[in-house]
Parts: structure tokens; sequence; C-alpha cells
């Protein structure tokens, strides 16, 4: 019978049917081959299509440009309050921090490119780092008025946030001096509270807090000054902090008294209260400052997140520096006149890199957790505050 294809054969050889075999294998192997390559550079093709970045002309000249001409010239479009509020801080500050970064840091170093164009300017850059801590907004936000791209705007703020760190922070977060002990001493006692150096008060699980606290290291280390003062005739040599009432019972910590009797316990209460509301006040104004700190960081890790809180309380350091002349409380005259007659001093002829022991340390640590001592002291200062405003509190 004839055959109805080409490709037919009787199959009498095996050599050749071996032969045929392989060539048809090969021919279909090939095609197959082919049409996926096809197929595969037809969708990388459009793969690479799809992920092409889109460029935006935004003209960062004529955006630095006009910033400078809204608050940075000789006749800036806006006055100086406005830029205390949009900046957070006064213009020559600002340009201190512009300036310092500028000539430190290599990012906030204005370059050209291949085509000889300018780089964003040291002033574009660090607004749009201080806009997105003032206000608390998302990276782009900044992008219309000065012509940063989200990538750009997230780089300038951490770029910034570093930069403050290594250029402010030694001189902004350092512990205190002796100097700086005294003065806190000396207002301590001006306002009724001998040994008091400040309140502490947190937003999170206090307890856990103070637990990883450096707060009391110097003192545990013997790395802190050697202070002195006396309270109801008695003398102590812990200074101490206001705090409210979930910290514990230590020296080194006194709290108002929750539910007071007598006048005495109530006017020790409404005073203790009083001055503790400092530190509210305090963090409230960072908060207020640098909206960025109350607001979700969603976007960022923890550790850019420290990063962006200690730069923020070095920032605040710097605005409560330049601006504390114009908003003291103090009547400085019978300020300075109550430091003479002060019982609180701070021994500046006390070594205070003394070699320490594992005794030494858990001697100091059983100090500071000495709940008898911390009574002591609450009663001394109930009776002190009585002296010290009770007649005010009779007359009333």
């Amino acid at each position: 019978m004839a055959s109805s294809s080409h490709n037919t054969f009787d199959g009498s050889n095996n050599d050749t049917f071996d032969q045929y075999f392989d060539q048809q294998l090969d021919q279909h192997f090939e095609q197959a081959f082919e049409k996926c390559s096809i197929d595969f550079g037809d969708q990388e093709e459009q793969g690479k299509k799809r992920k092409k970045r889109i460029y935006i002309e935004r003209n960062r000249e004529e955006c630095d440009i006009r910033l400078w001409n809204d608050y940075f010239s000789e006749t800036p479009t806006y006055p100086p309050n406005l830029f205390r509020r949009r900046f957070r801080m006064n213009k020559t500050l600002f340009m201190h921090i512009v300036t310092r970064l500028s000539n430190e840091v290599e990012f906030f170093q204005q370059k050209r490119d291949g085509l000889g164009r300018r780089s964003l300017s040291p002033l574009q850059k660090c607004t749009a780092a201080i806009r997105v801590l003032g206000y608390g907004s998302a990276a782009d936000a900044v992008d219309e008025y000065l012509r940063l791209g989200e990538t750009t705007t997230r780089s300038c703020l951490e770029n910034f946030v570093d930069g403050i760190i290594s250029l402010f922070g030694e001189e902004y977060l350092r512990r205190p001096t002796p100097a700086d002990l005294q003065r806190l001493l000396d207002i301590g006692e001006y306002r009724g509270f001998p040994g008091m150096i400040g309140s502490i008060d947190c937003t999170l699980n206090d307890i856990n807090v103070l637990d990883r606290s450096p707060v009391f290291d110097d003192i545990i280390n013997g790395q802190a000054p050697q202070v002195t003062y006396s309270v109801n005739g008695r003398e102590y040599y812990l200074a101490y902090y206001l705090t409210d009432g979930i910290y514990p019972k230590c020296a080194t910590f006194i709290q108002s008294i929750s539910l007071p009797q007598g006048l005495k316990a109530v006017l020790f209460a409404q005073q203790q209260e009083a001055v503790r509301k400092d530190v509210e006040r305090a963090f409230e104004v960072l908060q207020a400052r640098f909206t960025i700190v109350r607001n979700p960081a969603l976007f960022l890790d923890k550790v850019k997140i420290g990063k962006i809180m200690k730069a923020c309380i070095i920032l605040h350091n710097m605005i409560a520096e330049d601006e504390r002349d114009g908003y003291t409380q103090f009547d400085i005259s019978e300020f300075q006149e109550a430091e003479d007659n002060g019982s609180s001093h701070v021994d500046s002829t006390y070594y205070t890199d003394i070699p320490t022991n594992i005794a030494n340390m858990m001697g100091v640590r059983t100090r500071i957790r000495d709940r008898q001592m911390h009574q002591q002291l609450k009663n001394d200062l109930v009776e002190h505050i009585w002296r010290k405003f009770g007649r005010d509190e009779d007359n009333n």
C-alpha cells in the first residue's frame, strides 16, 4: 500500500529508524526552545518597561532661590515670628546648624553633577529635615514646596539626625558639670526643696525604664560629684528627684502624698506636684515643637527612632539655651542672694574617678534603695516646706 506521508518508512532497518527518531526529536526541541526564548524575551522586555523610573524635572534651582527669598534674604517674604514657627527656632540658630553641617558633613555639601548642574543646596536639605521633624509629616509632603522626592527627603532626615548627634551631642547631651549641678541645687532650694536636682517622669512603663536607666550609674560607680545639703537641721549626701507615685521609695526619689492629712501634708503635696510639673511641661513642649516625637513612626526601625528622639532632645536643648534670656521666670537678684545663703553645695574638690569594687558598688546601691532614709528625708522636707511657705498658707 502506498504511504500517505513522505516521513513514513517500513521500519525494516533499525539504524535508519534511530536516526530518523533523533532528527525528529532534535527538530521538535529546537522549535520549542526558540518559542520559549521569544516568549521569555518579550516578558523580560515588558518587565523592564514597567520598572523604568519616571524622571520628574523639579527645577530645584528655582526652588532654592524661592526658599532664600522667602526666609533668608535681607528682606524676606515672611517675618521672624513665622520663621520661628515653621523652623522651630530662630534664624541665627538655624543658620549656625546649616553652616556646621555644610562644612563638616559631606552629604550637605553642594556639588555639581556630570552636566555641571548644582545639586540640592544645604538650605533645601536642612529645611526638608526640620519640616519633617517639626510637623511629623510624610516624607513626600515637602515635595511641592522644596522639590525633594520621598527617597531624597528620607535621606536628608537620616543624615540631618546623624549630623546633629555627631556635631552637637557631646555639648548638649553631656552629663551635668559641678557648676551645672550647683545651679540645679540652687534652683531646687529656692523653690523649697534643698538637694533636689530635677524631676523624673516617663510616658512608658516607669519601672522597666528605670531598670535600664543610666541615671544613677555615676553614683554607683563612684564618679558623681559629692553633694551635701541640710533639711530640717539634718545633713544629707544624696541628691534626689521629684517623682510620681509609681516610682519606688528610694533615698533618691521623693513622691507626693496621695491622700494628705493635715495642713502640712497638704501643703507639701501641693508644692511637690507644682514643682514636678516642670518635667511634664518640658516633655509637652518637646512634643509640640517636634511633632514626629508623638506621631506613629511606621516606616522607621527602632534604631532610627532612637536617633530621631536623641536629635530632637539635642535641638530642644539648643533652642532652650538660645532663647533662655527671653523667658526666665526667676527674679535674678533674689536668686543670686539665695545662692549665698543656701545649704546645698557641690564639693568641687571631690575626686570623681574613684576606683570601685563590687563591695563599694553594692554599698552605694543599698544607700540609694534605703526606704528608711527615704521616709526620713520626706518627713524633713514636709517640715521644711511648712516653715518656708506655711505662713502664706495661714494668711490665706
